[in-house]
């Protein structure tokens, strides 16, 4: 697995493969203003407070038996992945997985050495932390993009001679970011030597392909167990929901 991970550390930090050019118009308007029936969370809770680890390496957002389960595959370093975090997440959030009838789960897809240092960070925070922190890292991608792209030609040698999850994300300054919203150095630290962690993340990632071959980049959305395409956008993404609701 360490010699996958070299692979994969050793490509362009910022690569734009992988990442959905597929891009529809920048509308976010529902294709139908229809009430949607909620299901009542238990004990007069919130749906998208609820949050857990799933086997495939994800986390899910909502009622894990809801009629529609979407899975997004998404990379932290996607410009493309930020821009639906912006537009599309909290309406997703808000108007379908606040009601119990949309489910929705993330499994990062990584990209390139410091997506996998971001997605350790994520996935350190748990299942509590774990939606917001995304969130935040997508609205400080380019503050993090600059500082990588910043390295000095030490930090690039030290890079190429070790290309490590520990050294990303100090160049980057990933630690100091994650301590100013609530996750200390030291269990940062000991995630981002965490070997067990990062052959989950790679294992999530490298089964992407595996199960749905005719995958193209992030983000990808998986509904009901089959693969929506050209939907790397909310505008193309909501009215597949609504179909699968029947509304």
């Amino acid at each position: 697995m360490k010699s996958a991970y070299v692979m994969l550390a050793a490509a362009a930090m910022l690569a734009s493969a992988a990442c959905n050019a597929e891009k529809g118009s920048d509308a976010t308007a529902t294709n139908s203003s229809a009430p949607i029936k909620p299901v009542a969370a238990p004990k007069g809770g919130d749906w998208t407070k609820m949050v857990t680890a799933t086997p495939e390496g994800g986390y899910l957002m909502g009622n894990p038996n809801a009629d529609v389960k979407i899975i997004e595959f998404g990379s932290l370093t996607c410009p493309h992945c930020a821009e639906f975090s912006e537009k599309g997440s909290p309406v997703l959030v808000q108007n379908y997985v606040k009601s119990g009838r949309v489910s929705w789960e993330f499994r990062n897809y990584l990209r390139d050495g410091l997506d996998m240092s971001m997605a350790i960070i994520a996935h350190c925070a748990g299942p509590e932390k774990f939606f917001p922190l995304v969130d935040a890292m997508y609205k400080s991608q380019k503050e993090l993009f600059e500082k990588a792209q910043a390295a000095t030609p030490e930090q690039q040698q030290a890079l190429q001679a070790n290309p490590s999850p520990q050294l990303f994300a100090d160049i980057a300054g990933l630690q100091a970011w994650a301590a100013q919203r609530g996750l200390p150095s030291a269990r940062t630290n000991a995630c981002l030597a965490n070997q067990n962690l990062m052959n989950q993340l790679m294992q999530t990632s490298g089964d992407v392909t595996t199960q749905y071959p005719d995958f193209q980049g992030t983000p990808t959305f998986i509904l009901n167990g089959q693969m929506v395409k050209n939907t790397a956008t909310w505008d193309k993404l909501e009215p597949a929901i609504r179909d699968a609701l029947g509304s």
